[in-house]
């Protein structure tokens, strides 16, 4: 039995803790937060027996086999770097880390130390995204690409009022393109690769940071588009047509849940979604969990490149369009 430890304790360690939960072959056995009281709801609901607010004392306990990082964007490198030199794996919530040079580093550190290093990217463990790059022959030569992953924020309202939340600002890698507009990325980079080239033009807040915007990733032979924002709502849609067919994702990219098959040859349209788990996270957990206990190398370093190349498009787009970090070199 795999022990998982936690940093953080916002929604979406309810939605890890649910997941870790729903699989077999891992438990939460502790939780790390700087105030105890902010982890007694979860770890109370999810029997979680230890919360420490003393991070080196939770990773000097050597039960704990993994731990889950699910901390303000700008502090992943640095709780990643120290859980791996404690000898841990580590899952690291997107985006994982502020630049590519961070990521590289933290690559080379879990190698050195033979320790397994994961992104938490749900979209590219859902059954339905697999389902879709398996039909991708299909549609021929690809033409164009669109997503589409916009949510206005619980807490523009108070950004636009003078406050600075951690997701509207710089300092903590905070905006747009790293909250929610990074799913698209992982969609399109993990389906078509590296672009050769990509800009993002983005609406800014005054203190520089994108509350939206739309991006374009040239292709050899076709152009992908994405846009997202945390200051509007839209439908959410993704879009994959060729010259045979076309791809329509009904959902949020981090998540699809729905998608449909467009035949155009035979004027045919056909719902082919695999269920979705309740557990939104599930997948990438048992994902994870199977990785570890198999010594999966391959599939690790398949997720590994990807999570590379999406931090080489981010990193590209987001100083292309002047939004720099604090970590920033």
């Amino acid at each position: 039995m795999l022990k998982i430890a936690t940093i953080g304790t916002n929604f979406i360690v309810d939605a890890f803790l649910s997941a870790v939960a729903a699989n077999e072959g891992i438990e939460c056995c502790a939780m790390y937060t700087r105030k105890r009281e902010h982890a007694r709801p979860l770890a109370d609901k999810f029997h979680v027996p230890a919360i420490y607010t003393d991070l080196d004392e939770m990773l000097s306990e050597p039960s704990i086999d993994i731990v889950y990082i699910a901390s303000p964007n700008s502090l992943h490198y640095v709780y990643a770097k120290q859980i791996l030199n404690k000898g841990k794996h580590v899952i690291c919530e997107k985006p994982f880390t502020s630049n590519k040079a961070q990521c590289a580093e933290l690559f080379a550190l879990a190698r050195e130390k033979k320790r397994f290093l994961f992104e938490a990217i749900k979209t590219v463990h859902t059954a339905n995204f697999n389902k879709i790059r398996e039909l991708l022959p299909k549609l021929g030569d690809i033409k164009l690409v669109q997503s589409n992953f916009s949510q206005y924020s619980s807490r523009y309202d108070a950004y636009v009022n003078g406050e600075e939340p951690n997701i509207f600002n710089p300092a903590f890698s905070g905006g747009a393109i790293a909250d929610i507009g990074i799913y698209c990325l992982h969609f399109i980079v993990a389906l078509f690769g590296l672009p050769l080239e990509g800009r993002y033009e983005p609406n800014l807040g005054p203190n520089g940071i994108d509350t939206s915007g739309s991006g374009i990733l040239k292709y050899p032979d076709f152009v992908a588009s994405f846009s997202c924002a945390k200051d509007s709502t839209s439908e959410c849609i993704t879009q994959i047509q060729g010259t045979k067919g076309a791809i329509s994702v009904h959902s949020q990219p981090s998540n699809c849940a729905q998608f449909t098959y467009h035949d155009r040859l035979n004027k045919t349209s056909e719902d082919l979604s695999l269920p979705v788990h309740e557990a939104t996270l599930y997948e990438e957990v048992r994902d994870f969990v199977r990785i570890i206990q198999e010594d999966d190398v391959a599939e690790y370093e398949r997720l590994r490149a990807e999570t590379c190349q999406v931090m080489e498009v981010f990193e590209q787009l987001r100083k292309g369009a002047g939004i720099r970090y604090g970590d920033d070199c």
